[in-house]
């Protein structure tokens, strides 16, 4: 497959001025979730930062519990339904993501990491990405680095350096709001300055892309095929191309 890529629709690339889309996702399944309750927080003061450094935020929300199934189905067929695939459109147009997972079993939700595992590798590619977690209890403080953070890592996702965690005793602690404060701060800031398309705008073809994935930006299609290789010619049925002898012999 060459390298030679295709912008059908590059959402990344935005005209001065253009609003910054900033997309939560949240694993909780409570009504009301520790998880939205978190990633609100986040979100609003990542907005509030974006406006005061002359940014035009806009917020959307992607929650898991309501696409479970179609989760699932995909995880099993290969085949998101339509829920599922407009979840995916937000990520793929999104400038920045808040990740809010939560803790189960010591471990990251299994909802949550599914939904990771459908999506496409190249989908959050340089996005700037904050990850958090909630747990019921401190002990699980470390999930969100542990677990979360080398998942986001494997997608290319650019994550912030701070991460935010919370357990029913951080809710009123002011050090939980300190910490959402620096961690907008980081997003905020990677949002505003076009990190994102400085990096894929130059590196892109030196990713390993999914063959006709649903990242909006360079997608490969039939047209990045090179039919003439010669693992192309014997899965064909042809010879490959005979190789020149250097000695001449």
């Amino acid at each position: 497959m060459s390298d030679r890529t295709t912008h059908p629709q590059d959402d990344s690339e935005q005209p001065a001025g253009a609003p910054l889309s900033l997309v939560v996702v949240s694993g909780g399944t409570g009504n009301p979730s520790s998880s939205r309750l978190l990633a609100d927080r986040i979100a609003q003061k990542t907005a509030d930062l974006i406006r005061r450094q002359g940014g035009i935020p806009t917020i959307q929300v992607i929650e898991l519990a309501p696409i479970a199934l179609d989760i699932a189905q995909a995880i099993v067929s290969g085949l998101p339904g339509e829920q599922l695939k407009a979840a995916i459109r937000k990520l793929a147009a999104a400038d920045g993501l808040i990740a809010v997972a939560p803790v189960y079993t010591a471990g990251v939700s299994g909802l949550f990491k599914s939904f990771l595992d459908v999506i496409d590798n190249d989908l959050i590619v340089a996005k700037p990405t904050l990850a958090a977690a909630t747990a019921g209890s401190s002990r699980h403080a470390l999930v969100v680095d542990g677990q979360l953070r080398p998942v986001l890592a494997f997608l290319r996702a650019l994550t912030v350096p701070t991460s935010v965690f919370a357990a029913p005793e951080d809710w009123a602690d002011s050090a939980l709001g300190e910490r959402i404060a620096r961690a907008a701060t980081e997003l905020a800031t990677l949002m505003t300055t076009g990190v994102s398309t400085a990096i894929t705008d130059h590196a892109w073809s030196g990713y390993q892309h999914r063959f006709g994935g649903n990242a909006t930006r360079a997608q490969q299609t039939t047209a990045d095929v090179d039919f003439d290789s010669p693992l192309m010619r014997l899965a064909a049925g042809g010879a490959p191309p005979r190789q020149e002898d250097p000695s001449g012999t």
